[in-house]
């Protein structure tokens, strides 16, 4: 599906649904041509009928021909757009063809509006910046740890968190991590889902320090490695990871690596990695979303021998919502 956007189309005659489609995969049909196919399988003429459409409809030629010459055609009387198309290929070019063809253009408002606007956030912020849309991923404990103790099981969150994740991760052009966490934890960074498509791995490592037997290039026929470094990092450690199959390139900063993916047409960039590369992230102000697990679960600190103290599991716990606040209250002893 990306670098193209989520779009779905239903064509609808005196409240009947008659026909419906969506853009399935790159390259494939639009959600438009797909609804106009399924009125003719059903036998449904959409001549004079309202279409629906979550995105406008395009006008230009790419890997499909324009969906306003399929609606023209079919003779559809009213379309109803939830969202623009902000890239410089729409920009409100197939509404103005469409009124020019004689066909009713509305905009739809309110809720609807705000879903399929957000149903396309990767997209949106790649069209209008060229920069892919950053979503933070953290998982801590209820007194704010974000690790573990050494020796003990590196997961904070639970079960089914963890398989989300692995649905984001699915659902994401790129992970990314940096050095320090792959130095720490050895990471695969692959979407455990069946049938998933793998996203693209991305290690933030400025010296090139990624081990040449870690996982990440042990596993470079599940999913490709890029390797973002810095000017300055050593020539023979660069070839190494070339060699080792990695891609690299180098950026002077996170805004040039940024830019860099984005012209790689990655759209969605899912962070991974540890507090280090989170703060680079906020710091540069290029965080658009962030999703947190808070588990039920004390750590603790380090004792006098930094030996990390003994990990408490909540017997129940519960969210509220508190004005803009998430209440977490968990039990840990039952009297």
């Amino acid at each position: 599906m990306s670098p193209n956007p989520l779009v779905g189309s239903v064509v609808v005659r005196e409240g009947e649904v008659i026909g419906e489609g969506f853009h399935a995969e790159l390259g494939g049909l639009h959600a438009e041509r797909s609804a106009l196919e399924d009125c003719r399988r059903r036998g449904e003429d959409p001549a004079g009928a309202t279409m629906y459409v979550t995105l406008e409809p395009c006008a230009h030629q790419g890997r499909q021909p324009p969906c306003t010459e399929a609606i023209l055609e079919a003779g559809v009387g009213r379309v109803v757009i939830a969202s623009e198309d902000p890239s410089e290929k729409a920009a409100g070019r197939g509404p103005g063809i469409l009124r020019d063809g004689g066909v009713e253009v509305e905009f739809a408002a309110g809720a609807e509006a705000t879903a399929a606007r957000r149903l396309n956030q990767p997209f949106r912020k790649h069209s209008r910046t060229g920069l892919p849309l950053v979503v933070l991923k953290m998982a801590m404990s209820l007194d704010g740890r974000t690790e573990t103790a050494p020796g003990e099981s590196p997961w904070i969150s639970g079960e089914q968190s963890r398989e989300l994740v692995h649905r984001w991760r699915a659902e994401s052009d790129a992970i990314a991590v940096g050095i320090g966490t792959v130095l720490a934890d050895d990471p695969l960074l692959t979407a455990r889902v069946d049938g998933a498509r793998q996203p693209l791995r991305v290690a933030f490592d400025r010296q090139a320090r990624l081990p040449l037997d870690g996982q990440l290039l042990r596993t470079l026929d599940q999913a490709p490695v890029l390797v973002v470094t810095a000017p300055e990092a050593p020539a023979d450690r660069v070839s190494a990871l070339q060699d080792a199959g990695a891609e690299t390139i180098v950026a002077t900063d996170l805004d040039s690596a940024l830019r860099e993916l984005g012209r790689r047409e990655v759209t969605s960039l899912f962070l991974e990695g540890g507090k280090t590369l989170a703060s680079s992230f906020l710091a540069a102000g290029q965080i658009d979303e962030s999703r947190t697990f808070i588990a039920p679960v004390l750590i603790g600190g380090l004792d006098k021998g930094g030996v990390a103290a003994e990990r408490h599991v909540a017997l129940d716990s519960s969210v509220e919502q508190v004005g803009d606040d998430a209440l977490i209250t968990a039990r840990f002893k039952e009297w």
